[in-house]
């Protein structure tokens, strides 16, 4: 799903075309679940007639700030929102469909904005529209975003606030769920998504299932460094993959299941071995070399129901399957019982 970075991307296409101008007309498609609390003509009516002060970001949402009486949207893209502008090709995250239509409005639009600047005619008028495939997205309307659900429930963003290394240190020690599963955790780093957790942690040279409360200060404080600089490299380069640093996880961990070998080296020269593990619910790629996971971080400290402590934030994306130490033995006492039942029944067919 589109993490910090595409956001980022997104919201600053939206501000560069849009900031100082009027929102002329606003068409929308009736959508109970997208339009969150609102119907969908409510949110036009809102956003009719008025100038875009500003476009502004936090973790994965962003919104834009208006002038005069009335809230402001308040927007997530969820496993496949996007923005387009008419006459362009879509902001996708990381690959294109194999298909892009030139229909306007295009498919599984949600709204579309009007852009109109003081000395724009009919014809200039710039067009956006939000789009979402998988409905999975979120469009809303606050009074006062940075006060209001969804942002005032998030965590700190790795590149408006970034706590410093004590604070960052103190919250993450005191956790015993998995470090993957603390990142991905929105009420602890907004923004942080699936391959961002992996490259912060491949260059933290951390396992994606140490348990927090066993990591090294060394460990924290390179977590701590790694969560802003791989952000920052990020959004420096609009979200653009194919400008990524070369020895970037990214260019290589969407190769699992497929027979290519991947081209990552380790410092010294030698080809690196690609592994993948589940965390949270979710595929976590690391280097087996690099990071590696001691027994102690998950015998000894694991706790039944430990695979995370906090609140997760994700409801508007696929749902995780979390597997939790208790549900692991459950479904494992299952699995012998049937494999027993199965070995019984062999013998008897034999004999037979």
């Amino acid at each position: 799903m589109p993490e910090l970075p595409e956001v980022e991307r997104a919201k600053e296409l939206v501000k560069r075309l849009a900031k100082g101008k009027t929102i002329a007309r606003v068409d929308t498609s009736e959508d109970s679940i997208v339009f969150a609390g609102i119907p969908h003509t409510e949110f036009a009516k809102e956003l009719q007639g008025r100038k875009v002060k500003d476009v502004a970001r936090y973790g994965k949402v962003f919104y834009l700030v208006l002038d005069g009486p009335g809230r402001m949207p308040i927007l997530h893209f969820g496993m496949t929102g996007m923005i387009q502008v008419k006459g362009e090709r879509p902001v996708h995250y990381r690959e294109a469909p194999r298909k892009i239509s030139d229909d306007w409005p295009p498919k599984f639009m949600k709204f579309v904005l009007h852009i109109r600047g003081d000395d724009t005619s009919d014809e200039d008028i710039v067009q956006l529209a939000f789009m979402d495939a998988r409905r999975l997205g979120r469009i809303r309307l606050c009074q006062d975003p940075l006060t209001e659900p969804p942002i005032s429930t998030l965590g700190f963003d790795p590149i408006l606030s970034m706590p410093s290394l004590d604070d960052f240190r103190s919250s993450v020690l005191k956790r015993t769920c998995p470090i993957k599963a603390l990142l991905l955790d929105q009420s602890f780093s907004a923004g942080v998504g699936n391959w961002v957790a992996d490259e912060i942690l491949y260059h933290s040279r951390i396992h994606p299932e140490r348990r927090c409360n066993t990591l090294q200060p060394g460990e924290v404080a390179a977590l701590h460094q790694q969560t802003q600089d791989i952000c920052n490299t990020a959004v420096a380069v609009n979200a653009d993959d194919s400008k990524f640093p070369e020895n970037w996880l990214f260019k290589h961990r969407w190769g699992k299941g497929k027979k290519q070998k991947s081209t990552l080296k380790l410092p010294n020269g030698e080809p690196a071995t690609l592994k993948w593990v589940t965390v949270s619910g979710r595929t976590s790629a690391f280097v087996a070399e690099l990071q590696r996971l001691s027994s102690t971080s998950t015998e000894t400290l694991a706790t039944e129901d430990s695979d995370s402590d906090l609140t997760p934030l994700e409801d508007e994306d696929a749902p995780a399957v979390v597997v939790t130490t208790r549900a692991k033995r459950t479904r494992d006492k299952v699995d012998t019982e049937i494999t027993e039942k199965l070995k019984k029944r062999r013998m008897v067919t034999k004999k037979r």
